[in-house]
């Protein structure tokens, strides 16, 4: 570098805005959040995570049977791959392993405050104001909400629900202390997580009760594991595992993406196909099998991924209720027809409020602006990532990322690049807010 080439550099370094950055949340998009912008040379970050270790998701759901429906090796960061692997379909425990192996090989524990639940931001004075439930401050240039949208469990208010007691839990808030084993079970849902666990749990149940208000699609992909010669291949040449992860996600874009944009794609063909057969030949009973087709076409929903189902819900101990559910009483579950479903165990597979995002956190932007107003009557935002009104604020995997079958690892990295690239124009003082117009 010659002389005039150092002046530049040092004129460019004197004028380079230090920048305080605060991440909401210690999942995979958080963490990954707070790697990412150290690698592009920020070093003051601090994430708030309202419980007392990493994982987010896998951290929060531990009921049995849980698994990543996404492929392993898709469902890790690109700059971490892992050889381990043991399954096609990773359980949910491995991907926990894996989150706390990442914070700890690249040091993010030393960033994370835990037990500390933000519960406002305000944007005064060119900074956002940050207080938390445990009643600490702070301050930041730049906040990056990496919630998740998976943390705020959707509870049925189905009447008399609590007169069940703690034998009642939803999915999320697994109550470990519940004895399973030749008791009567009963689980009210038909996503992803309900299939994994009536998979699981109907060969330790005495009797299992599916409650189905929407039947599912479910396609058949066998979980196979990796043999120990994979994984010592994956060990010795880690390109490979790169190579793989880099095929399937262009396999899962090609698939989901004209799956969704043209009805009369091959790819949406194919996993109809796909579908309807796995439904008509797997399930031999013509009445169950009605009862459990969708009356929706394929990728209306996302699709639920499961090699066992069909076979799980037709065991002599598995019982499928499509009737209302009336009410629940002390002894179980009472459906519209009139009739008593004795249980010992209720769990409620109902999902999340997805649309909650970073809430009940209170979000004030400029001039008063509460995220609450700009998002009604619907959230939105400008490339999934920010908001008008409230500037320096970042989202990932905020209002109408894509998600679905898509895997919000590949996704959420994607917009940090993005939200690095706008980050950079504050750095270099190019500006001194970003947000977009309305």
């Amino acid at each position: 570098m010659n002389a005039s080439d150092q002046l530049k550099a040092q004129k460019a370094q004197s004028v380079e805005r230090p920048l305080r950055f605060v991440v909401i949340g210690a999942g995979l998009s958080g963490i990954m959040s707070a790697i990412k912008l150290e690698a592009a040379g920020y070093t003051d970050i601090t994430i708030f995570e309202k419980a007392q270790r990493p994982g987010g998701t896998w951290r929060d759901n531990t009921y049995p049977g849980v698994a990543c429906d996404i492929p392993s090796h898709l469902y890790s960061y690109s700059f971490a791959p892992n050889s381990e692997w043991s399954h096609r379909y990773a359980p949910g425990s491995e991907i926990q392993t894996y989150i706390e192996s990442v914070v700890k090989r690249y040091g993010v524990e030393r960033r994370i405050r835990f037990n500390e639940e933000i519960t406002r931001c305000e944007f005064e004075e060119g900074r956002w104001h940050i207080e938390t439930m445990n009643g600490h401050r702070d301050v930041a240039d730049v906040i990056i909400a990496a919630t998740g949208v998976t943390h705020h469990p959707n509870k049925p208010a189905i009447p008399g629900l609590d007169t069940f007691g703690d034998h009642a839990f939803h999915s999320a808030r697994w109550n470990h202390n519940v004895a399973l084993d030749q008791r009567r079970i009963g689980v009210i849902g038909t996503g992803s997580s309900a299939v994994q666990i009536v998979s699981a749990l109907v060969k330790r149940a005495s009797k299992l009760v599916l409650f189905q208000r929407t039947a599912q699609w479910i396609m058949p992909l066998e979980n196979l594991p990796y043999s120990a010669a994979e994984q010592a291949q994956f060990r010795a040449a880690p390109e490979s595992m790169r190579s793989l992860r880099a095929n399937l996600a262009r396999r899962f874009t090609e698939t989901f993406s004209n799956a969704l944009i043209d009805l009369e794609s091959p790819q949406l063909k194919l996993i109809e196909q796909q579908c309807v057969a796995n439904l008509e030949t797997q399930v031999t009973n013509l009445k169950l099998r009605e009862r459990l087709r969708p009356n929706y076409r394929v990728a209306c929903k996302r699709l639920v991924v499961s090699p066992d189902f069909y076979q799980a819900i037709q065991q002599p101990n598995a019982q499928l209720i499509t009737d209302d559910i009336e009410a629940i009483e002390p002894l179980g579950v009472r459906t519209r027809d009139g009739r008593l479903h004795e249980l010992d165990v209720l769990v409620l597979a109902t999902g999340f409020k997805t649309d909650r995002f970073m809430r009940p956190i209170e979000v004030i932007g400029r001039n008063g602006v509460s995220l609450d107003s700009v998002w009604s009557p619907r959230p939105r935002a400008y490339q999934t990532v920010t908001v008008p009104g409230v500037p320096n604020f970042f989202m990932l995997n905020g209002p109408s990322s894509p998600v679905g079958n898509f895997p919000l690892i590949e996704v959420a990295e994607v917009q940090m690049s993005y939200i690095l690239q706008l980050v950079e124009l504050l750095r270099t003082q190019r500006c001194r807010e970003i947000t977009p117009l309305e």
